[in-house]
């Protein structure tokens, strides 16, 4: 599975926050490595400069082999948050159709 992470001016792209947001994506969706070929995050901060309430974004694009991309966005305080939150909703989608595959 390849991690790809995209910032937007506003958002600092640390090797920290890449680094211990890789290592928390593995760990979660580690059940799901076999489906997924690669995943895009995009990080931003809606109201640039200004300080705001759940304005940092993350959407994750998830590509899964043989199927159309899956995203989910959300909305939090830090960008730490925001990966966290868009991870949770993705496994839950992929739970979701994972399930759905195997009913088949």
């Amino acid at each position: 599975m390849q991690i790809q992470f995209n910032t937007d001016k506003n958002v600092i792209g640390s090797e920290d926050l890449i680094a211990s947001s890789t290592s928390l994506i593995s760990g979660e969706l580690s059940r799901f490595s076999d489906q997924i070929t690669r995943l895009e995050i995009h990080l931003s901060d809606d109201d640039g400069n200004k300080d705001g309430f759940n304005d940092k974004r993350c959407m994750v694009e998830a590509r899964l082999a043989g199927m159309k991309p899956i995203a989910v966005t959300d909305h939090a305080n830090s960008p730490e948050q925001a990966v966290l939150g868009a991870i949770d909703k993705l496994k839950t989608s992929l739970e979701k159709i994972t399930g759905r595959l195997k009913d088949s």
